[in-house]
């Protein structure tokens, strides 16, 4: 069981032999034998963390588990057993707080789950049972039930295909909330069912379940009286996953195979690994700081105490003084409780309502991103969407981006634009044009008499008509979708045009649509026949005999057919690096020219080749074929042995171009990136001339920039082996790159930094392979360490020809590189999802393809143009924002304190409180806490335009500058003068002892009362000094917090409460301001305070063009949102 669960976990299943036996309708098979029916799991998703019942317990104890949490919790504990100082309220309130309000968000966002799982499971189904159609809830199908869907309806569990209402009996879904593909895919059913569901006397022997969605091996045993069982083959073209839909069908029956947390879906489902953003860490680097401050205050607390108290007539008054003995019993013991009550003294220090206010400006600062109009496309009619809230100020800290080329740089919005037969170019526009020697008008083939021959043209049309998987749809007028590629897999919905087709790839419909303005048009498939329109109009039929489907690793695919003449044709298209090796050289060499200027212009290209089989040859490849789907195990290796075996010795015809156009303002967004100081990656499974191209394009790489090229053609150059060719390349890459070049200062962008030379880097996925997982003898670590100095030192790098696993290596290497740095990966597809997990921040890209990416991301925006807007405005305000909220946090508690530990040295180290509890319980909660999370969410210390205009802004917050050492220095030095001023300033007024009319003298805790006055308007009126940006929130909240500070304390201490014991402010703070001295030293301790901002602010120079010197006539808008110079403390 453990072995099944470590696997199921894994997904290392395709080797074990363990299966399910599943009888269909429930029915025995063979009579004769005895029934056992199997135990399976139900159909309920549980996708919730907790219940009813484990909720309070299991939040408890994750909630414990964070440092400061459970620190506090020991500090409340430590109040209600020792005789400490203060009242276990004073941080027992505090802590309830913050973990109530913490447990009642993450309850909101599992009772979401809750609903959505009740949605799914108790959805209504139609089971088959005894003849009937019975409706039922999605949770109580079981496995081995007959299932009826009917179009447009999602699939409850995962299906084998038994029947369907089409003729050709295959039906069409789409898989778009499983794996991003929004194709419509072609699914059979198992052949030689009975058409009545209810005689069918069946068995399904398959793996168990595993998570991989393109992978299901099985067999169906069909029991039919008085004859063998017959055999069929199941694999993933006869399975349909939950989660699916279908489509263009208007009935289907299936068995269902997987239940519930077994489906293909739920194992694919993972929790996202937590991520911590950069501040995460400062905080806690902060927080071992400040808790040091607190032990050391203790700690010298505890032994002044003890040596005060060892002198002559200052322990204990002389009427009950102590014998020594008494002095010395337990007096560790002792010093342990003075020291824990000086701790719990002074440990408001550590602020623990910052935790809450941080989640809380994260949480509803995510909502302004969600709410950003300038996010909206009118296309999708969607906005951005935020997953991760928890990363919002990493938007501001990125250094480098990931991206996918295929539907990120470009639309992966196929066009067919050329193609090339036997060496001869065939355009496809009415234009003129000379290549190869020949001036021709470019056109239909028709036209063309001095190019390839005519049969030679007829063969390669006839192979861009057969080989695919495009299906022609019935009717409806919708538009239809299509599938992704990105050299491997990438994402495409079809433009109009394209109705009428179900594809199985963009490119494949472009180049249907480009055989059909060449005269030769695809009508359909029936009853495995495929008809074609030949440009004399006539109908070709040809028997669809096997389809050796396409796949990353191949990276090609081919159909067997047999003409009416009873020829066996094998035609194969896939890309330029398989289909070459495969054919005669002398074929390559008048093609290869063609694929590598295309390429070079940016286009997608195919090579198309073919072979005729033999009767034997077929025989073979047919009996191997049918031999390897029948298997259990290791199916998918041995249909690739067949699948190379009988794709060799084949003629190449030609080649195809199509072009996948740039993304919208796809070379602004990068070039905005680039001088922002982000290193922009761009990681794809697409040929190197291709992406090449397309990085010129998006500004990338410009014409001066020298390209350095590692790739499996740089390596075979020099006629030796690999590894020490590769040794030599990084070596000589390395001296050019890093040891030549000169050292880049901070803060120069790009185009002022012309005159030094600049790289851009081109690496393969086999050569990348020969990095990261060199030979044995080779240096693995030197490898890596070269490869990423020269990386780390171009302005640009493309990978290209990159598996999806690769993708995340490299992201992977750079992030875990010396000084961590920020990573952000993009992408649109399912192939993109490894590498956005890796990433610190991971950008799934919207549209009309899937959503795997969209899902699996922290952010997701509907097109690239919104990443420029994501990172250099929100990114930047965020973090500004945050920095200064943590700052600030500390700041505040630090002014707190300090006055408190400077009255231990007043009054005998008698742990004697300055404040009273009400004040030291709602200080951080009620009165100093909605001015700073109101400004943590609206502050704009620039204006939004500003930061889009002047992408350098970006790199002045860069490496998390604003959460330094210097900077929390600054906060901190300024914290203990204020903490200083505020106890002697008030320790001066009180040298004169009558300060009121009556001649009567204040008390401790009107000296306590005063302090904590001037501190909760220093704080308040600091903060206002540091906005910049004003709305009628912060004025509500600034002067309602102090105007609540004033109303508290009249009303705390003008009534007598019957549940306190001792009323220590009863009527102080009002006897307090009737001293006209008090009122004098409350406004002049905030304006000494509050001087060296008030200095900062008026001597500074403003800094930058952004310091409103530019008249208004050129800049009105940008002017109107920039009333200041910056925070000066916002550095």
């Amino acid at each position: 069981m453990l072995r099944r669960r470590i696997n199921l976990l894994f997904g290392g299943d395709e080797k074990r032999v363990d299966s399910r036996t599943i009888y269909v309708g429930h029915r025995p098979c063979p009579a004769t034998e005895a029934f056992i029916p199997p135990k399976f799991c139900d159909n309920r998703i549980v996708s919730s963390k907790y219940t009813i019942w484990n909720f309070l317990p299991k939040n408890l104890f994750e909630q414990f588990r964070r440092i400061a949490n459970f620190y506090f919790l020991i500090i409340f504990l430590v109040q209600v057993i020792v005789d400490t100082p203060t009242s276990p309220v004073t941080s027992g309130l505090p802590l309830f707080f913050v973990i109530t309000v913490t447990a009642i968000k993450q309850g909101y966002e599992d009772w979401l789950r809750h609903k959505a799982d009740y949605e799914v499971n108790k959805y209504p189904v139609i089971v088959l049972e005894d003849g009937r159609s019975i409706r039922k809830e999605s949770e109580k199908i079981k496995v081995g039930d007959i299932v009826e869907v009917v179009e447009d309806e999602t699939f409850p569990c995962d299906l084998i295909l038994l029947q369907s209402t089409r003729d050709d009996d295959t039906c069409f879904v789409t898989t778009a909330s499983l794996d991003g593909e929004s194709n419509h895919k072609t699914h059979y059913t198992v052949p030689d069912t009975e058409k009545d569901l209810q005689s069918l006397n069946a068995t399904i022997e398959c793996e168990q379940p595993q998570p991989d969605l393109y992978k299901f091996v099985g067999r169906m045993h069909i029991y039919k009286t008085d004859q063998e069982p017959a055999v069929r083959s199941l694999g993933p073209e006869n399975l349909l996953l939950k989660g699916a839909t279908l489509k263009n069908t208007k009935k289907i029956y299936g068995v269902a195979v997987y239940t519930g947390m077994e489906t293909k879906m739920a194992l694919n489902y993972q929790g996202k690994s937590q991520k911590r953003s950069a501040v995460e860490k400062s905080i806690n680097a902060f927080l071992l700081v400040y808790l040091c401050i607190l032990i050391s205050k203790a700690v010298v607390c505890t032994t002044l105490k003890y040596v005060w108290q060892s002198q002559d007539g200052q322990d204990e008054p002389w009427y009950n003084e102590k014998t020594q003995k008494e002095k010395d019993t337990y007096v560790y013991l002792k010093m342990f409780t003075d020291f824990l009550s000086f701790m719990v003294l002074f440990n408001f220090i550590i602020p623990v309502s910052m935790y809450v206010t941080v989640e809380m400006q994260k949480f509803l600062g995510s909502f302004f991103i969600t709410w950003d109009k300038d996010f909206f496309d009118p296309e999708i009619q969607e906005g951005a969407l935020v997953n991760t809230s928890d990363l919002n100020e990493e938007l501001g800290q990125v250094e480098y981006v990931f991206t996918d080329k295929t539907g990120t740089l470009t639309q992966n919005n196929m066009e067919y634009i050329e193609c090339c037969i036997d060496g001869f170019q065939y355009r496809n526009s009415d234009s003129m044009s000379e290549l190869d020697g020949f001036c021709v008008t470019d056109g239909p083939v028709s036209k063309l008499q001095q190019k390839a021959g005519r049969d030679k043209e007829e063969l390669f049309l006839r192979a861009l008509c057969l080989c695919h998987t495009v299906q022609v749809k019935e009717a409806g007028p919708d538009e239809i979708d299509s599938d992704q590629v990105d050299g491997l897999v990438s994402e495409l919905s079809q433009p109009d045009e394209q109705r009428g087709f179900i594809a199985s790839s963009p490119d494949e419909v472009a180049l249907v649509k480009g055989a059909m303005k060449h005269g030769f048009t695809f009508l359909g498939l029936e009853n495995k026949s495929m008809k074609i329109r030949n440009r004399e109009n006539n109908v070709e039929l040809y028997d669809l005999l096997h389809v050796l489907n396409f796949d990353p690793v191949r990276r090609r695919m081919s159909v067997i057919v047999r003409s009416k003449s009873g020829e066996t044709l094998l035609f194969c298209k896939g890309a330029d690096s398989s289909i070459f090796p495969r054919v005669r050289q002398e074929e390559v060499d008048r093609i290869r020219m063609h694929v590598e200027r295309n390429a070079t212009e940016g286009y997608r290209t195919l090579c198309v080749a073919y072979k005729q089989l033999s009767p034997e040859e077929f025989a073979v490849a047919d009996a191997g074929l049918r031999d390897a789907r029948l298997a259990l195990q290791d199916r998918e290796e041995k249909l690739m042995a067949v699948y190379n075996q009988v794709e060799t010795s084949m003629s190449l015809i030609g080649a195809t171009a199509v072009e996948d156009r740039l993304q919208e303002e796809a070379a602004e967004t990068m070039e905005a990136l680039q001088g922002a100081g982000m290193k922009v990656w761009v990681l794809t499974g697409d040929k190197m001339e291709t992406a090449k191209s397309t990085c010129y394009a998006c500004r990338l790489f410009q014409r001066g920039t020298e390209l350095l090229e590692l790739t499996v053609r740089t390596l075979e150059d020099g006629g030796r082996k690999r590894e020490e060719r590769l040794h030599e390349l990084l070596l000589d890459y390395h001296k050019k790159a890093v040891q030549d070049a000169p050292p880049v200062k901070a803060g120069v962008t790009r185009s002022w930094s012309t005159a030094n030379q600049e790289y851009g880097f081109i690496v393969d996925g086999a050569t990348l392979s020969l990095v990261m997982n060199p030979s044995p003898d080779t240096n693995s670590s030197r490898y890596k360490s070269l490869f990423l100095q020269i990386c780390q030192n171009c302005t640009a790098v493309l990978c290209c020809r990159m598996a999806p696993l690769q993708k995340a290596q490299i992201v992977k290497m750079v992030k875990n590189s010396k000084g961590s740095p920020i990573t952000l990966s993009i992408g649109d597809g399912a192939n993109d999802v490894s590498m956005i997990l890796e990433a610190h921040v991971g950008i799934g890209i919207k549209g009309k393809e899937g959503r795997q990416a969209v899902r699996n991301s922290d952010y997701a925006i509907p097109k690239l143009k919104h990443l420029k807007k994501l990172l250099l405005a929100h990114g930047h305000l965020y973090y500004v924002r945050i920095a200064h909220l943590v700052q600030y946090f500390f700041y505040k508690n630090l002014c707190f304190i300090l006055p408190q530990f400077l009255y231990q040295f007043f009054c005998g180290y008698s742990q004697q409180p300055l404040y009273d509890a009400a004040y030291l319980t709602m200080y951080n909660i009620c009165f100093t806490s909605m001015p700073i999370l109101a400004f943590s969410l609206l502050e704009q210390h620039i204006a939004i335009e500003y930061l889009l205009d002047n992408a350098t802004l970006y790199r002045e917050i860069a490496k998390n500058a604003m959460l330094k050492w210097g900077p929390f220095l600054y906060w901190t030095v300024l914290g203990i003068f204020q903490g200083l001023l505020f106890f002697f300033g008030v320790k001066y007024l009180f040298s004169n002892p009558a300060l009121q009319d009556n001649g009567q003298v204040f008390g401790n805790w009107s000296y306590g009362t005063i302090v904590f006055t001037v501190l909760v308007f220093t704080v308040t009126l600091k903060l206002a000094l540091d906005t910049r940006h004003w709305t009628w929130i912060n004025h509500f909240v600034i002067w309602g917090s102090l105007a609540f500070y004033v109303f508290f304390s009249f009303f705390w201490g003008g009534i007598i409460w019957p549940f306190l014991k001792q009323q220590r402010l009863y009527f102080v703070f009002a006897n307090m301001l009737s001293s006209v001295s008090a009122w004098l030293v409350i406004i002049l301790l905030i304006l000494l305070s509050l001087l060296p901002d008030i200095l900062l602010m008026v001597f500074r120079k403003p800094r930058g063009p952004h310091a409103r010197q530019l008249s208004e006539g050129s800049l009105l808008q940008t002017a109107r949102s920039l009333p200041s110079p910056r925070c000066p403390t916002s550095i």
